[in-house]
């Protein structure tokens, strides 16, 4: 892993090489509220394998071994915008950082979020998301109460603190926002109308932050946009169903153009 100072930030940066001689475009892969380059495990790897493109994983701030965000729960708190501002600010950087033009994401939970953002506005090879909030439902808002009884009890802490560098600015960086009376209206249904590149959207059918809403609501007004909804499935489908959920990707990435 490598740190590569992006808008004045470190941020840990992987890549995965592709085969030899590999063309299409590399796959860009975006974390959840929690996540981390450590958290994808060897995921990442096995969907390029699978795709035959190289990939790029990496950390947001405040998360794995990427800068930590000064005074978290006071001035450093992040406002219900910070997904925008990593869509619009952070990921068109890294990008030109990275000499990579029109990637594909692929964004799982906040990650998917994100990606989406950032599909509204520039030109992608294909969007991919697992498990993303377009609204705030009432179901995610419990499950990320019982999320914060679960870290203040230390269970979640310590399996946390295996994957992030200060694992207390990773969890409240996350949590106080979701929770917070001033993130109850974010609404992107209307950046992701907008989106003109090739999507596909997958939601567990037994996901604890989301119903099936949010994907069903991306509703892009132009170009390709498929939905699946997986069986026996909670919010992490490249764990809970990899086999399926990476042989449907990599049928939809293969039929792009």
């Amino acid at each position: 892993m490598a740190l590569i100072l992006v808008n004045g930030v470190r941020l840990e940066v992987g890549e995965i090489a592709g085969p030899p001689g590999a063309r299409r475009s590399p796959i860009v892969f975006l974390h959840e509220g929690l996540g981390s380059v450590a958290m994808w495990r060897d995921w990442p790897a096995r969907m390029c394998a699978a795709t035959g493109r190289a990939g790029i994983v990496y950390s947001r701030r405040g998360y794995g071994a990427s800068d930590p965000v000064p005074d978290v729960r006071g001035n450093g708190r992040l406002g219900p915008d910070y997904m925008h501002r990593e869509a619009f600010d952070v990921l068109p950087a890294l990008l030109r950082a990275l000499g990579i033009e029109a990637p594909v994401l692929l964004g799982h939970s906040d990650g998917g979020t994100i990606a989406l953002l950032h599909a509204s506005r520039h030109p992608l090879a294909a969007c991919v998301v697992m498990a993303p909030h377009v609204i705030v439902e009432d179901v995610s808002v419990r499950s990320i109460e019982q999320a914060r009884e679960a870290y203040a009890a230390g269970g979640l802490r310590d399996r946390l603190a295996r994957y992030h560098a200060d694992v207390d600015v990773a969890f409240w960086q996350w949590n106080d926002i979701w929770l917070s009376g001033a993130f109850r209206s974010f609404d992107i249904r209307p950046d992701c109308h907008r989106i003109r590149c090739p999507v596909l959207a997958l939601q567990g059918l037994d996901d604890p932050y989301g119903t099936l809403r949010q994907v069903e609501e991306i509703a892009p007004t132009a170009g390709r946009f498929e939905l699946d909804a997986v069986p026996d499935c909670g919010h992490s489908p490249h764990r809970d169903q990899p086999h399926r959920v990476t042989a449907r990707i990599s049928a939809f990435l293969e039929g792009l153009p």
